[in-house]
């Protein structure tokens, strides 16, 4: 970026970014700098990438017309700490509305590719149009600038997402990578495809550590488009830490906002997997398709269980001292590191262990192995089969696909297979066209088309207006199971003002556990930005900024025709509610039917005219 001023609330205008679009059915290529239209666009991500979705009317996520923007946040590749967040947008496969329309989505993911590509120069990559056969892209730095080439992608075909990465790493030995699976490839029957961010770990170890944009299936959206790989290729440009960064970066490591996901050894909980610990003591781990028993039978996968058996090593992202990877490995007999297994963070582990029936370690390991070489995002897979499990549990009689039941890893592992190869379309495709096709909805736990992560819908009733995933997009999921916040006004307030704030991460490039308790409006985000570019932006417009996004996104799903009525939970959490789950009710239908009033009071009049705008 090109920054021509100090106040970019103010003269957004003067700050220019480095866009390239490149028509894949042509390969023509346009690199321009582009000047900023707002504060958004300097922020970057989804901020800048949901103004030029609005500008476009998508019918169906496959098609030329929807484009695949990839670009980096404005602290991408800084020397902020979890500044590596890469993001992918266009209109979804997956999510999308009862009318039959996509809905605008991105995904994000860290490791060291997003830092890679802002370095070569590039901030914004636009594909149009499909190519008519399979590419890698490679965007490099030279003394000209950045350069983007299509290169021939067939030897690629048919690899896992680690493999992909691998082979072209032989190659670019100084570059980082994305990548698609074999999901991604059958895009036609597999929506969930998800896109692989190579690591340092993984570069260095040749274990397959990824990290992934998995969510709305950005993925097959970039299978569609034939693209098969990223490539960026550039040197370092880590500047020197500055007094304020430094500060910085050891109040994320030391602060609150981190301490619970820090390593036990420096007295955290172990990274995510400690959600299984906070979430057990209310019975509130999903269990059997978000229907928990009120029993110990979660605790089989807490940590102090798994230890005895596996091998767990924590580490970190490039550049960063949270460090809540949690890395599983076979145990040898004389106690030592034996075969990598799966990285474990609670989500995968919830929805392809637990909340399928599986309480055995390494068979989770194994499932969430399996998803990610794939490319699958694990959260809709893993959703998606509970659905088919708790139907074929309903349906004895009656199954349907391998009839497959809550627990049978060999019937399982066979389903994610299948969909990951682009034979099962029933799971492939998502857990809410699957329970349309067999007139069961009530028990699909979706939101507006999107599965949701591994927390009760009964404890987080935020859901319902989240723009791209529960956890990542509305940060209510503590409200009540942390904070203790059961009461109407709480939780208006929470929805409407303080939790939407988590999405400001998938603007800036930061990752979320920067300060995941109050969002990226900031005095750190602040000084950050004053430090690395000379910038003088307050909270004030930061949180003016990102609200303005998230209620563009609200905007956007409206437009692509979803009703007020779709902006809620699962059926089954009014219908039958679960009375194992030891949390004050704050899904019964009349306290819904006032929150939705209140939060819709709210936020319509600020999307009058929003799109426009």
């Amino acid at each position: 970026m090109r920054f021509l001023t100090t106040d970019p609330a103010a003269e957004s205008s003067n700050i220019l970014y480095k866009r390239c679009t490149i028509d894949l059915r042509t390969v023509e290529q346009r690199m321009e700098e582009t000047p900023c239209r707002n504060l958004e666009d300097v922020l970057g991500g989804f901020g800048r990438s949901f103004q030029d979705l609005a500008r476009r009317q998508i019918n169906n996520a496959y098609c030329d017309e929807n484009p695949l923007i990839v670009n980096t946040g404005l602290l991408t590749g800084s020397s902020a700490m979890t500044g590596m967040r890469t993001y992918f947008s266009g209109y979804s496969p997956i999510k999308g509305s009862k009318a039959g329309l996509p809905a605008a989505m991105w995904s994000t993911g860290s490791g060291k590719f997003g830092a890679k590509f802002k370095w070569t120069g590039l901030d914004e990559l636009i594909f149009e149009n499909r190519s008519e056969q399979p590419v890698y892209v490679v965007i490099k730095e030279t003394d000209a600038g950045p350069q983007v080439e299509l290169k021939p992608a067939e030897r690629l075909l048919g690899l896992s997402t680690h493999d992909k990465i691998m082979a072209l790493q032989k190659d670019y030995p100084d570059a980082h990578f994305a990548a698609i699976g074999q999901a991604g490839e059958n895009w036609q029957n597999n929506f969930m495809g998800a896109v692989a961010l190579s690591t340092e770990n993984q570069l260095k170890e040749k274990e397959d550590k990824c990290r992934f944009a998995g969510r709305g299936g950005m993925g097959s959206l970039m299978g569609y488009k034939n693209i098969l790989a990223l490539v960026a290729q550039s040197s370092d440009k880590l500047k020197p830490l500055s007094e304020a960064v430094k500060k910085v970066n050891l109040n994320v490591v030391k602060g609150g906002g981190s301490a619970r996901i820090q390593p036990i050894s420096r007295g955290g909980g172990g990274g995510t997997w400690a959600a299984y610990d906070v979430l057990q003591e209310f019975h509130a781990v999903p269990v059997n398709n978000f229907r928990p028993q009120g029993n110990a039978i979660p605790e089989k996968l807490f940590r102090e269980n798994v230890e005895k058996e596996y091998d767990i090593k924590s580490q970190a992202c490039y550049r960063c001292g949270i460090t809540c990877h949690n890395n599983i490995s076979e145990k040898n007999a004389d106690g030592s590191k034996g075969e990598f297994l799966a990285k474990f963070d609670y989500e995968p582990l919830n929805l392809l262990g637990t909340n399928i029936g599986i309480h055995d370690a390494g068979q989770a390991a194994r499932l969430i192995q399996l998803s990610d070489n794939y490319g699958m995002d694990a959260i809709s897979l893993g959703a998606t089969i509970s659905y088919a499990l708790s139907y074929n549990e309903r349906h004895p009689q009656k199954t349907f696909l391998n009839g497959a039941t809550f627990g049978d890893y060999e019937k399982i592992h066979e389903l994610i297979i299948q969909a990951g190869e682009g034979k099962l379309p029933e799971i492939g495709q998502g857990s809410m066209r699957l329970s349309q096709s067999l007139n069961e909805t009530c028990y699909a736990y979706h939101v507006k088309g999107l599965e949701i992560p591994a927390y009760q819908p009964e404890t987080n009733p935020g859901y319902a207006w989240a723009i791209a995933g529960g956890h990542m997009s509305m940060g209510t999921y503590g409200l009540l199971t942390r904070e203790g916040k059961s009461d109407l006004d709480s939780w208006v307030k929470g929805i409407t003002e303080d939790k939407l704030h988590i999405v400001g991460f998938d603007m800036i490039g930061l990752c979320k556990f920067f300060d995941i308790a109050k969002g990226i409006g900031t005095q750190m985000v602040v000084d950050c930005l004053k430090s690395e570019f000379d910038l003088d932006v307050s909270i004030d417009n930061i949180r003016a900024a990102v609200r303005r996004s998230f209620l563009r996104g609200l905007a956007l799903e409206l437009r692509q025709g979803y009703t007020k009525a779709e902006f809620c939970l699962p059926a089954e959490v009014f219908e039958n509610p679960n009375q194992n789950i030891k949390l004050p009710n704050i899904t019964s239908p009349e306290f819904i039917e006032k929150l939705e009033k209140r939060v819709w009071e709210i936020f319509e009049p600020e999307l009058e005219g929003l799109l426009n705008a």
